[in-house]
């Protein structure tokens, strides 16, 4: 373990901030890494999402004490999952309402802003206005949309840095994820972060989407937090020894954790096989909404369902996800140990 754990904080530069983040220590934010709350929606709609959020909120800050409000900041940010196209993102009246939640705790929306990687799958997706409507406004509802495609948003102080594959490998690479990453010719060692969730937010929350990858074993709460939120990303879809452990090294950077208040995952569309390329074929949808501080047990029970219908459908239900699940765990990002779940069944109200 020792070794392990050597060999990931040699790839990772961190630069210190000044001042803290959401969550005032470690120790604070691991005990509440058991709990998960889930929430039973009636249906998909607008005023579903938006009670379904409320009483998540509610719960969270009871619970907690942690209270959704503006700090010294006054900033938010909203990381959401559209990478795969238009058939399997984050629904918009998820983002909906938990824009409505931050706004009625005291945020402006223009003090929000939500974050993804490619302007061309957030305009297909419904996040960014389209081209018809010839306006220069980046926005959804009134809430800026940071484009981590245009490189505006990363900084050459805040970087992952390890060693690179084989071009061969990137072009295996390519074949698995598609054009949704940087062009093949970037061979620099380094993925910048996205500075917005490091530096310039009171607290950040993720909205992901769950989608088998063959790689991975999820594409799901912590790579979209990490993979998908850096620049120079095809290197490591290549092989099970690089994506799993540049996710965990990203997600265990303080500045990142610190702030990440918690995620909340829709079940209302997962794809159980051949991700993260969307097929409809493949999804399924449940009316939940599971929400946690912890992105691995959220991963471990997506993981957990994709297994049973791959048996379903005869497929081989064995994944790669463990060896994610064990470097974030040893990282202390986070359990994958369902044992310890303490459920908050939110009855609607």
């Amino acid at each position: 373990m020792a070794k392990f754990l050597t060999l990931c904080f040699l790839f990772v530069t961190y630069y210190p901030l000044a001042g803290g983040g959401f969550w005032e220590s470690e120790e604070e934010r691991s005990s509440y890494l058991d709990l998960v709350w889930e929430y039973h929606l009636d249906n998909f709609n607008s005023r579903n999402y938006s009670r379904g959020v409320k009483i998540l909120f509610d719960n969270f800050e009871e619970e907690t004490k942690k209270m959704l409000v503006p700090g010294k900041l006054r900033k938010a940010g909203i990381k959401i999952y559209t990478n795969s196209g238009s058939g399997i993102a984050t629904p918009k009246e998820l983002v909906i309402a938990v824009i409505d939640g931050l706004v009625q705790r005291g945020f402006k929306r223009k003090e929000l802003f939500i974050l993804d990687v490619s302007e061309h799958d957030l305009r297909s997706s419904g996040f960014v206005p389209p081209l018809s409507k010839k306006t220069d406004e980046v926005a959804f509802v009134g809430v800026p949309v940071y484009i981590l495609e245009t490189k505006k948003y990363y900084d050459k102080l805040w970087y992952h840095e390890s060693p690179l594959p084989s071009q061969s490998q990137l072009a295996h690479a390519t074949e698995l994820i598609g054009d949704y990453g940087e062009q093949l010719g970037d061979t620099d060692r380094k993925s910048y972060l996205p500075k917005p969730l490091l530096t310039d937010v009171d607290f950040w929350v993720n909205l992901p989407i769950a989608l088998d990858n063959r790689i991975l074993g999820i594409t799901g709460v912590l790579a979209n937090a990490t993979l998908w939120a850096i620049s120079n990303r095809d290197r490591f879809f290549v092989s099970p020894a690089n994506g799993p452990i540049a996710i965990a090294e990203i997600a265990a950077i303080p500045e990142l954790k610190s702030g990440w208040a918690f995620s909340i995952i829709s079940l209302e569309r997962y794809q159980f096989i051949g991700g993260p390329i969307f097929n409809s074929l493949y999804t399924r949808s449940e009316p939940l909404l599971w929400m946690s501080i912890n992105p691995v047990i959220l991963d471990a029970l997506m993981v957990k369902r994709f297994k049973y219908h791959k048996k379903e459908n005869g497929f081989n239900k064995t994944t790669r996800s463990n060896q994610l699940f064990n470097y974030a765990q040893s990282l202390g990002v986070g359990h994958y140990n369902q044992n310890r779940i303490q459920w908050i069944q939110l009855p609607q109200k």
